[in-house]
């Protein structure tokens, strides 16, 4: 299937000319594409933690934020906390639907579709007792997570569902979820 962008571009809010003059100037100074983000976290009290988001090295230098900005986790009272905030693993599921669908916007921008809306419900299933220690053969994290799509284009029900796999294929959150990463844990 070939897309190709429509003579009377449609606007979902994504600056799609930019994007691409970036993949161009990335091409001429790949060492520029190299980003670094960062969150600062901070135990609050109980399993209440507070990460703050600002500043990232990328383009070859330190850069700041107009904003700092702050996520919140927390635990539900079924185990004993306070629940003012999403669990962490809630927040990787939103971190998932958010990357998943603005990378759909930025598509759709892209190819000419325009979007009435788009809502994404991902769930996450986990078995606890991994994390309790209960059984070492459960894996602490999800077990399987689920993504469906509500969209309203003006787009067939094939160009939607090929939106979503291309958004699928460039989303950095899927992939680090069904990628191997490397992570480094240490005491300073």
């Amino acid at each position: 299937m070939t897309y190709e962008t429509k003579i009377n571009p449609v606007d979902n809010g994504v600056n799609t000319e930019a994007l691409i003059g970036a993949r161009g100037a990335f091409e001429q100074m790949p060492q520029a594409a190299a980003f670094t983000f960062r969150s600062t976290c901070d135990w609050i009290s109980g399993t209440r933690n507070c990460n703050s988001l600002n500043g990232y090295f990328g383009l070859g230098e330190e850069q700041t934020r107009k904003e700092t900005f702050a996520i919140a986790s927390d635990h539900p009272e079924v185990f004993a906390a306070a629940d003012t905030a999403p669990t962490p693993p809630e927040i990787v599921l939103a971190a998932l639907a958010s990357c998943l669908t603005g990378g759909l916007a930025a598509v759709a921008q892209h190819r000419g579709i325009k979007l009435h809306s788009v809502r994404a419900v991902v769930e996450g299933d986990i078995d606890v007792r991994g994390i309790l220690g209960m059984d070492q053969g459960i894996r602490n994290g999800f077990s399987a997570i689920r993504v469906s799509f509500d969209i309203s284009a003006d787009a067939s029900d094939e160009d939607v569902a090929a939106l979503v796999a291309q958004s699928q294929k460039r989303s950095a959150v899927y992939d680090m979820l069904t990628n191997t990463t490397n992570v480094a844990v240490s005491v300073a």
